[in-house]
């Protein structure tokens, strides 16, 4: 159920799902990984039900579903980051909205912080290749904390860097995970309707607004 929202003072934005469609990548260089390993492959749906919780746990439960020995988990994981690093960005694009709604929020002149759990070098690196890096005051990485998101902690710690209280410091994501974060964190909550979700309803998850552009936020 929709609720009233303060007055922003910082707005902290979700990165794959949010800003980005990521699923082209993600699907590109697990693929690869997986041939490389003698492994079958997975697609497009499979990933777009499993990202969202750190590359870590996107890669653990790749190997689980094509049935791969979870003893495989490291190499694997070297072989991601390397074949990551390459195509990062290569096969994603912005979704509608998006360049137009940072612009808008820009002006109002609010701290604004990209929080993501991806990994805090492949995100930097996405948000310069799209465009996106000069409307950030700070980026923050799953790798960048402790814990990731749900956790509270990278909202709190993002708050404190922005300088901005949780009460009023908006968190902007596509998933239940950046709403059981925000909720934690005692941030409002605002999700977008054409994100990734881990594939279930997004209108079922406790948040503060729903829309279907960021530019809805001008």
């Amino acid at each position: 159920m929709p609720h009233e929202l303060p007055l922003p003072t910082a707005f902290l934005i979700d990165l794959d799902g949010t800003l980005v469609d990521t699923l082209g990548d993600f699907v590109f260089v697990l693929n690869q990984v997986l041939a490389e390993l003698g492994q079958r492959g997975v697609d497009r749906r499979f990933v777009e039900h499993t990202v969202g919780q750190g590359s870590e746990h996107l890669i653990r439960s790749t190997l689980a579903e094509v049935g791969a020995p979870a003893a495989l988990y490291e190499e694997a994981w070297a072989r991601y980051q390397r074949h990551y690093e390459a195509a990062n960005g290569e096969h994603s694009d912005l979704f509608p909205g998006v360049a137009e709604g940072l612009q808008l929020l820009r002006a109002r002149g609010l701290p604004m912080a990209c929080l993501t759990n991806k990994p805090a070098r492949f995100a930097r690196e996405l948000l310069r290749r799209k465009g996106l890096d000069g409307f950030f005051d700070q980026v923050f990485g799953g790798d960048d904390f402790e814990r990731k998101k749900p956790d509270p902690m990278p909202l709190l710690k993002t708050c404190e860097a922005l300088g901005t209280p949780p009460g009023s410091s908006w968190m902007i994501g596509d998933s239940s995970n950046d709403a059981k974060a925000a909720r934690a964190a005692g941030c409002p909550v605002v999700l977008v309707r054409y994100g990734y979700n881990h594939g279930e309803p997004i209108e079922a998850v406790d948040a503060d607004r729903f829309i279907d552009s960021l530019v809805e936020l001008g």
